[in-house]
């Protein structure tokens, strides 16, 4: 699913016109992007949760040269899914809706 679908779905299952979805979506996307880069958790139960997690420093290896080098820490983001997409993921639809 591309965003022209998800937006037009949304808009289909919430009665909106297209250009009120689109909005939403934006909305979404700034609140949860703003949301992480403060480093809080964001949690919409049942489906998924993100957070701003840590990533301790470490050693890799130059791939050409196999020469070890210094990864420094850095910040990631972590999602995790809920019970109702991991029941979408299963098949099991009955405890989807």
């Amino acid at each position: 699913m591309n965003r022209n679908e998800l937006v037009a779905g949304v808009a289909t299952k919430a009665g909106i016109p297209r250009n009120q979805a689109e909005k939403v979506l934006d909305a979404l996307g700034d609140v949860v992007t703003e949301a992480v880069h403060k480093g809080d958790k964001v949690s919409l139960t049942g489906l998924l949760s993100i957070e701003r997690v840590m990533r301790a420093p470490r050693t890799g290896r130059n791939p050409q040269t196999g020469e070890p080098l210094s990864i420094p820490a850095a910040y990631s983001v972590r999602l995790s899914c809920g019970s109702r997409l991991k029941a979408a993921a299963r098949g099991d639809l009955r405890t989807v809706s």
